[in-house]
């Protein structure tokens, strides 16, 4: 690759092909190294979690549909989650999950959804065993759908799968409804279908982290949402156990409508927001994530033609 090849390279669109994404996800989650995943709102947000060094994005459903200006009850649709999850994949080289609700209907929509997002560039979604509608997993008042149901909407995902490598993660929110013992045997159901990573959602504390852990012989992954039912346990803690991923699904969105908050409230009270810019990312922080120079670079090496000093003098 020259070097303008390389200057140009990412541009536009992630450089690393979604086929070796998926495959960094599976090394990633076979490493026994911790794999942390932070939730990206907008593409941008997914371009600083690759500049600081994390592992992985995570497109949150919950996240997606606040976004919009809608609860977190199976609102969204296919294309909307598709749409969204597409933009943030292309923009960076990390891998990235994205929360599949509960597949958006039967399980024939459950195989199409996995048709969908691997066509968005995605390198892997999550399906819950939840009944629809849908409710946020760390709130009370859910239930859950016969574990039949479940194994059918995960034969369905994971027969539609044309990318081996693409990651299917089955959900349980069974420990808030049946118990942490049933929840165990749900996961156990839902890796002999098929699944790749369990996503145990709600567990309560450590402890509960590791029963599941010593009881279910496929890859882990914990749920480190705040204000919610789980203990928030550390990186270590979470590696020390045994897990190989960790989501932080609301964290950026959470950190930002803070702020949001809080700074519009200052501008209303104050008249002006000079008493925010120390906590502002600079202009030339946000052009150094955005590549300004690189694509100037471009541009110049694409127009760099030069207008004549004199006119030419036509007969």
């Amino acid at each position: 690759m020259t070097s303008s090849e390389s200057a140009v390279a990412g541009l536009f669109s992630s450089s690393v092909p979604a086929a070796d994404k998926r495959i960094a996800l599976r090394a990633g989650l076979a490493s026994g190294s911790l794999q942390r995943w932070p939730g990206a709102f907008s593409p941008l947000v997914a371009k600083l979690i690759a500049d600081v060094g994390f592992e992985g994005v995570y497109v949150s459903g919950a996240v997606l549909s606040a976004d919009i200006g809608l609860p977190d009850i199976g609102l969204t649709t296919l294309s909307e989650v598709a749409a969204r999850g597409g933009q943030i994949a292309h923009a960076t080289n990390l891998p990235s999950l994205v929360d599949a609700d509960t597949g958006f209907g039967e399980p024939m929509s459950a195989a199409r959804t996995v048709a969908t997002l691997e066509d968005a560039g995605l390198s892997g979604c999550h399906f819950e065993d939840q009944v629809n509608p849908k409710r946020c997993g760390h709130l009370d008042g859910k239930d859950v759908v016969p574990v039949g149901e479940m194994l059918a909407r995960l034969a369905a995902a994971v027969t539609a799968r044309r990318d081996d490598n693409f990651v299917i993660c089955a959900r349980t929110d069974a420990r808030a409804v049946e118990g942490l013992d049933a929840a165990i045997d749900r996961a156990k159901a839902y890796a002999d279908a098929g699944a790749d990573l369990i996503f145990t959602e709600a567990l309560r504390d450590a402890s509960e982290f590791e029963r599941f852990r010593a009881a279910v012989d496929v890859p882990l992954l914990a749920n480190m949402t705040e204000f919610g039912k789980s203990d928030l346990l550390t990186a270590k803690q979470l590696g020390d156990v045994g897990y190989n991923a960790v989501i932080y699904p609301v964290t950026t969105l959470r950190i930002a409508m803070g702020a949001v908050e809080s700074g519009l409230r200052e501008i209303a009270s104050t008249g002006t927001q000079s008493g925010l810019l120390d906590g502002m990312q600079h202009r030339s922080r946000l052009y150094e994530l955005l590549r300004y120079a690189d694509y100037n670079d471009f541009d110049s090496e694409l127009f760099n033609f030069t207008l004549n000093s004199t006119p030419e003098v036509h007969p």
